[in-house]
């Protein structure tokens, strides 16, 4: 059967006709049909529990998966950051322990990057770590904007384990088994949005058993990482875009706001926009070496959001200031999409690397400029 075919057929199957499954139970269940992971090599032939694919049915798998409008993935981290880290870092050992359980929807991952002081200029990072006298570490410190810390089974840590050490030199990739009570607390931040998708995670003496790359080599397994970050996934996200700026549209359409030629002409430019990215990511995809692609994909698709939830109030209207419902101590806060879309996005060009570090990288690394005096 035609790749394409199958997983449009899959997905449809079990999402036609039915409710929201529990994010959880739709893991595992992406686990048991062998949709998690898709294309991970394995060792000597072998595979880490999932079903083999070329990058084009990987990008075919994320595709369809975005028009189908299936839900939000819990495992994004852990399958798309996580073990395509593991694969180029971690030892065989490693592999066999932490990738089948991901694979199998079974284990959920968080990213323990940013903190108050380091968010996006990773080299700030304070966190410490030191032996623990059995083979591992512990780990004390704050991290911050954790995307699912309060659901995670585990978390990969940047964390200093030179005391003496300064910016990029001396850390170490740990990994954090994150039920761990009196060690680690996590605390949800409520957003502009009212929902709470990030959150604080405090480590007191946490034991991280691991480090992936060696200790010491933290910042090049972290950079390895972050590239991962615009890779086949980008292009799911251009089609959720495409989704958001269809329902914007047909807003426009319906309103009449469509025939103001100031916002016609604003849709338009948001529509080039979109295909100019999906463009450059098939143009990157697979590619190494390129140390401006990521920022270039970041750069071009946080401020392009960010417009487009303005856009999606500015179509609206008078009623883009007015709540769907009435406000109760029941309902204190509903949005509607456009809304909610405008007020997420407010944070596009600051989260996975802000526009001015996206662009401080371009500079550097790529044209050659001066670096920025820190």
């Amino acid at each position: 059967m035609d790749f394409r075919i199958e997983a449009r057929t899959w997905l449809e199957g079990r999402l036609a006709g039915t409710p929201a499954p529990d994010p959880r139970a739709w893991e595992r269940e992406l686990g048991r049909a062998g949709w998690i992971g898709i294309g991970w090599p394995g060792a000597d032939g072998e595979s880490y529990g999932n079903r083999r694919a070329t990058l084009t049915q990987q990008v075919v798998w994320a595709e369809e998966y975005a028009r189908a409008g299936a839900p939000a993935r819990m495992g994004h981290i852990g399958e798309n950051l996580l073990a395509p880290t593991l694969i180029t870092y971690g030892t065989e050992e490693q592999k066999r322990r932490h990738l089948p359980p991901v694979a199998r929807g079974e284990t959920l991952w968080c990213q323990g990057y940013s903190e108050p002081g380091a968010g996006s200029d990773l080299a700030g990072v304070r966190t410490a770590a030191v032996p623990d006298g059995a083979g591992g570490y512990a780990v004390t410190g704050q991290k911050i904007w954790t995307s699912l810390a309060l659901d995670a089974d585990w978390c990969f840590v940047l964390a200093r384990t030179d005391p003496g050490s300064t910016r990029h030199h001396g850390l170490s990739f740990l990994l954090v088994e994150m039920d761990q009570p009196g060690r680690i607390e996590v605390r949800p931040i409520r957003q502009l949005t009212g929902t709470s998708e990030f959150n604080e995670v405090f480590l007191d003496g946490a034991r991280a058993a691991e480090t992936v790359g060696g200790e010491g080599n933290g910042w090049q397994v972290a950079m390895g990482l972050l590239a991962l970050e615009r890779g086949v996934s980008t292009l799911a996200q251009q089609i959720g875009f495409a989704r958001e700026l269809d329902r914007v549209v047909a807003a426009a359409v319906a309103s009449g706001a469509a025939e103001d030629p100031v916002i016609r002409a604003r849709l338009v430019r948001q529509w080039a926009e979109l295909d100019t990215m999906r463009r450059h990511a098939l143009r990157t995809l697979g590619s190494t070496g390129d140390p401006g692609a990521p920022s270039v994909a970041k750069l071009l698709w946080g401020g392009w959001h960010q417009r487009l939830g303005e856009l999606a109030v500015q179509v609206a209207g008078e009623a883009g200031a007015v709540g769907p419902e009435l406000w109760s101590e029941r309902r204190p806060y509903e949005l509607d999409s456009a809304q909610h879309l405008f007020l997420f996005s407010r944070a596009d060009t600051i989260y996975g690397g802000s526009d001015e570090i996206q662009r401080n990288i371009i500079a550097e690394r790529v044209l050659g400029l001066p670096r920025e005096p820190r």
